[in-house]
């Protein structure tokens, strides 16, 4: 059965706001949405209204999570760290599973490993690496296990980089595209 699956980025980051700026990392360990992404989130709000999903699902990283919850309000939501953003920036550096729970305690994380994001050496900023081999084959395998999913509409909240290694197109801040795998 075909899908309409629906990808949308993050609002603008606290990360975002500062490295757009200067291209230097300003060390926000799994950045918050900024005044400007709650804004974007906001202005994004009817257009996501728009869309009856069977199915979300959310990257683990703060700043999806805020902006999904900002979208779709208490709506059941499935938090995977498949398609988290490729690990090379601090923003990009998870939360334990535990703390992410205590935050959010409407939704489930009982699925996350811990750690769940790329955990091998870290560099001069304390920010491990994640290699370009192992995010190839998370995008593969993301592909694999959406297209296996039973729903027939998606909606997945997740990350710039992430998505357009995935579609081959850049996203902006808060933007939903349809894609098909």
């Amino acid at each position: 059965m075909p899908k309409d699956i629906h990808l949308i980025r993050h609002g603008q980051s606290t990360f975002n706001a500062i490295f757009d700026l200067n291209g230097v990392d300003p060390l926000h360990f799994d950045a918050r949405l900024s005044p400007l992404g709650i804004a974007q989130v906001a202005a994004t709000r009817p257009a996501a209204s728009q869309i009856a999903p069977d199915l979300i699902v959310v990257s683990a990283l703060t700043r999806a999570i805020e902006t999904a919850i900002g979208l779709f309000g208490d709506a059941p939501m499935m938090i995977s760290s498949l398609h988290r953003e490729r690990l090379e920036h601090s923003c990009d550096l998870g939360r334990a599973p535990a703390a992410l729970a205590k935050e959010f305690p409407l939704l489930r994380f009982d699925d996350l490993e811990d750690p769940w994001c790329y955990d091998g050496e870290k560099d001069d900023r304390g920010v491990p690496v994640e290699p370009e081999y192992l995010f190839k084959e998370r995008l593969s395998d993301f592909t694999r296990w959406i297209s296996a999913r039973p729903e027939r509409s998606i909606v997945v909240v997740g990350h710039g980089a992430f998505f357009r290694h995935l579609t081959g197109q850049p996203f902006r801040n808060c933007e939903i595209k349809k894609w098909s795998p």
